[in-house]
């Protein structure tokens, strides 16, 4: 009998522990069902928290050589998420919607600035090929970036509506190519203007002066404009603005096109931040340059389009340069002793 006793002894002992665990078990769950809430207690399944850190511990090991992997939660994100989604969103679209509104109320109590006293016609070669060449490379590559990251940037909340997901999807797809591999003639351009234009945009004392009377944009009488040489006051303030920006979004554009490269999610975050902050503040600036080289000033779209300014219009807006050009023998019909 006693070798069939330990089997059996250890067969009822197991029947015994597996009825405590039995008789434990609704114990401790009703212990839960019946528990009472407390003021922090969670009233709906939202705001159940699916991740609670320990010990403030967001960082997790791993043994793989891609460390940021261990990143298990970034608060950051939620904050850059919401930047991305609203506070950018304001920022590209209010600057371009206060910048042409102002132009608009400019335009209806100014109107197009004319050439005081009407044209000479005789012609004075403001830029040549290789000025206009650098000027529409840069500036239809913007131009081109700006419209495919406003794309980019508003496609969910305005086109989605319209075109619907399976339009919107490869017109995203193509957007950030574009976007990308025209970024390259932008830089070179950007660099052609620097090399070029540099030398006439390092401010002056007389630029100061401009700025006082503004430029006599808002003389009504007109033909009252400060002396100014090859570029006024103005015009170096927007040649400083698209160089240094333009410098700035290509760094951190480049940064944001190999992800991870030089910096954490962190610095990526931040890479894209400033890109975004810098395309709202240029596209601004573009908008009143264009402006001003269009229906704004008579005879300023000249200078890039041909090459060649009307005589009147650069005495009036440029004397100091015109006179240098006439010593050149640059000025059509006019021999520089004249």
């Amino acid at each position: 009998m006693r070798p069939t006793m330990r089997p059996l002894h250890a067969l009822l002992l197991l029947i015994a522990l597996l009825a405590v665990q039995s008789l434990a078990a609704p114990t401790f769950a009703q212990a839960q069902l019946y528990q009472a809430p407390g003021p922090n207690s969670p009233t709906t399944k939202e705001q159940v928290p699916l991740y609670v850190p320990q010990d403030d511990k967001l960082i997790g090991r791993v043994s793989i050589p891609d460390e940021k992997l261990a990143v298990l939660v970034q608060p950051e994100g939620r904050e850059w998420r919401e930047w991305r989604s609203h506070t950018l969103r304001l920022a590209i679209g209010g600057l371009a919607i206060g910048m042409t509104a102002v132009l608009t109320i400019f335009f209806l109590y100014r109107g197009t600035i004319r050439i005081h006293g009407g044209k000479a016609g005789r012609l004075v070669l403001r830029f040549n090929g290789l000025d206009r060449f650098a000027h529409w490379t840069t500036a239809v590559s913007f131009l081109t970036m700006a419209l495919t990251g406003v794309i980019l940037t508003f496609g969910r909340t305005l086109l989605i509506p319209l075109i619907g997901h399976q339009a919107f999807t490869p017109l995203a797809e193509y957007s950030k190519s574009i976007h990308n591999f025209v970024s390259v003639p932008f830089v070179v351009g950007l660099l052609m203007i620097v090399a070029l234009w540099m030398r006439d945009n390092i401010p002056e004392k007389s630029d100061w002066q401009w700025v006082k009377t503004g430029g006599g944009l808002f003389s009504k009488a007109g033909g009252h404009h400060p002396e100014a040489g090859r570029f006024n006051a103005g015009q170096k303030g927007v040649f400083w603005g698209i160089v240094l920006g333009g410098i700035g979004m290509a760094v951190t554009g480049y940064l944001l096109m190999v992800p991870f490269a030089f910096t954490g999610i962190g610095g990526m975050q931040i890479m894209h931040v400033i890109h975004g902050l810098l395309a709202a503040v240029l596209i601004a600036v573009v908008i009143g340059h264009i402006y001003i080289g269009t229906i704004g000033m008579e005879g300023a779209f000249d200078a890039m389009g041909s090459g060649d300014v009307d005589e009147a219009w650069a005495i009036e807006h440029h004397r100091r340069w015109y006179e240098e050009q006439l010593r050149k023998g640059y000025v059509e019909g006019r021999h520089p002793a004249e």
